[in-house]
């Protein structure tokens, strides 16, 4: 075995077998333990901890919601007709991951209090060794159900650990604080500030926004669904299939027309109405104007960031270069005092932390090996990890529901196991050449695209790479996972 492992000798002995281990148990972990279960596959799945969820677990801010509608946010296979709103907030989601997770009768296979420390490869096994806070496994196959928004990031501000009150990110919110008439810091405009920022805004004293660049904010069509059309989508299982496809395609249409100047200009100005609506000042809606492509950082939706950040108690400067105990300074030179500090930075997206505790065949770290810059096939598997996958990969991301990008992902996860296991095949391992000449091809054709169109993103990784989006639109996507060819990977029989 790897000497990493021999401080263990005894433990890696008896370490606990199991055909397929999946860490996590958010969308992912919950749709792969699904379809593991229907082709009657060996699984469990190690959770961190105590609940399923994932990110609607963890993320418990005020006014946590999804931006996309919930008829689309929910697996194609567990419709729900009871959806409270158009679109779902963070309690009712989790609830529905919960619920979806009892109904398919996965629970038992999920052991909770297991966070995952160490992935390694052991090649005289073809095996998987999993170290983790509540002992060792051991698999065939492993699927990193981990999420990309896992860890959250805090920016690199001089004199931080000299704030002398309160400060915690929006990703772990401090739900037992009490903001009543505190003077507030929020840094950062993202996607969770916008939900957050207009729901505290009332109850604070004074708060002061920190934004390096204002995004793009356009209406969100967020209304109560009623009774009447719940019962329609219980009663007509079609009418909720067919709303859901309509969604669908709406979002499909935004992928091919996104990239069209004429198109997103006609976007540019219903945002731009956003934001006269919600703010009066001149100067202050300056501030707010965005000066890149709509599209090229994540488009957001809201119908009260605007009016909030118009509200007296509310000021909006610039990124913040400065903190002396409690006085924050900004690039402008402009100055305030706060009680707390309120991060909504995001995450390292486009640097999954799940890299730094995977050791594949060459012995080095996954994250080594991606320097900043991660790349897999099909954003799935990655040519130093044979037998492993990785959920919501490289280059996956579109303008779709999260749930159809796992769905087509599971799909090609399953069909891989599954072909392997009547093969009678030990290991899949990405060939480097399939691999290096489809990220060339998406590369290629990101070049053209919003998302490359010059702004500073998440979508864009450390080295100037765009790591993050997929190039075309969600059904290439699905058709492109919707059947695994070996022919893509060296094999070797078990």
């Amino acid at each position: 075995m790897n000497t990493q492992f021999s401080a263990e000798k005894d433990g890696a002995t008896t370490a606990k077998y199991h055909d397929v281990i999946i860490i996590g148990s958010g969308i992912s972990g919950i749709c792969a333990a699904i379809k593991l279960k229907e082709a009657k596959q060996d699984y469990i799945v190690l959770e961190k901890a105590t609940e399923v969820g994932g990110v609607w677990r963890e993320n418990t801010y005020p006014d946590c919601a999804c931006d996309v509608p919930s008829s689309l946010y929910s697996f194609s296979f567990a419709p729900n007709p009871n959806w409270q709103r158009v679109f779902a907030k963070q309690g009712e989601i989790k609830t529905y991951c919960q619920d979806t997770a009892e109904k398919f009768g996965i629970m038992p296979n999920i052991y909770f209090q297991h966070e995952l420390l160490e992935s390694r490869w052991e090649a005289s096994e073809n095996l998987w060794y999993l170290k983790t806070t509540a002992g060792l496994f051991k698999s065939r196959f492993v699927i990193m159900a981990c999420g990309p928004m896992h860890k959250p990031i805090y920016p690199n501000i001089e004199g931080l650990a000299s704030f002398t009150g309160k400060s915690f990110h929006s990703a772990t919110w401090d739900n037992d604080y009490d903001l009543t008439d505190k003077r507030v810091a929020v840094i950062g405009s993202g996607g969770s500030a916008i939900q957050f920022l207009p729901a505290i805004q009332p109850q604070v004293q004074a708060l002061s926004l920190f934004q390096r660049t204002p995004p793009w904010v356009l209406p969100k069509a967020d209304i109560t669904i009623s009774p009447r059309w719940k019962n329609r989508f219980r009663r007509f299982p079609m009418v909720l299939s067919l709303f859901r496809k309509a969604l669908y395609l709406q979002f499909e249409f935004l992928n091919h027309n996104l990239k069209y100047k004429s198109f997103s200009t006609k976007l540019e100005k219903a945002a731009i109405k956003n934001i006269n609506r919600g703010v009066k000042d001149p100067e202050l809606r300056k501030k707010l104007l965005p000066d890149y492509a709509l599209g090229c950082k994540r488009i957001l939706l809201s119908n009260d960031w605007y009016r909030a950040l118009g509200k007296d108690n509310v000021d909006v400067l610039p990124g913040i270069t400065k903190i002396e105990g409690n006085k924050l300074t900004a690039s402008d030179g402009s100055t305030c005092e706060v009680d707390v500090i309120i991060f909504g930075t995001g995450f390292d997206v486009s640097n999954p932390p799940i890299g730094n505790i995977i050791y594949g065949v060459s012995g080095r770290r996954l994250g080594d090996l991606w320097a900043g810059s991660p790349q897999a096939y099909l954003g799935t598997m990655t040519e130093d990890c044979p037998n492993l996958f990785i959920t919501l990969g490289p280059n996956l991301y579109t303008y779709t529901s999260a749930f159809v990008i796992i769905e087509a992902q599971i799909k090609y996860i399953c069909s891989a196991i599954t072909k392997a296991s009547k093969k009678k095949i030990a290991t899949i391992q990405v060939d480097p050449a399939a691999s290096a000449a489809l990220n060339k091809k998406m590369q290629h054709s990101l070049q053209s695209t919003v998302w490359n169109s010059g702004c500073s993103s998440y979508f864009i990784d450390k080295n100037g790479r765009n790591s993050i989006n997929w190039p075309w639109t969600a059904f290439r996507m699905r058709r492109k996972l919707n059947d695994f060819r070996l022919s893509d990977y060296h094999t070797k029989k078990a």
